[in-house]
């Protein structure tokens, strides 16, 4: 098992969890705007590195 691998998934998942949330959030208009931006930035850093590293990351066996 590559840890690499398994860290951008787990970089992936928590970005899409975070941008759902946000998503969320905003429809209900329940959270401060400055909250939701921060958490949305943040959400699509981790999406987008943890996409790169699985992309990235090569098999070896």
């Amino acid at each position: 098992m590559n840890l690499k691998r398994t860290f951008g998934a787990v970089l992936t998942v928590l970005g899409i969890a975070g941008l759902i949330w946000t998503g969320i959030e905003i429809i209900n208009h329940t959270g401060a705007a400055t909250t939701l931006i921060v958490i949305g930035i943040i959400s699509v850093l981790f999406f987008s590195t943890g996409i790169s590293l699985v992309r990235n990351t090569k098999d070896e066996a």
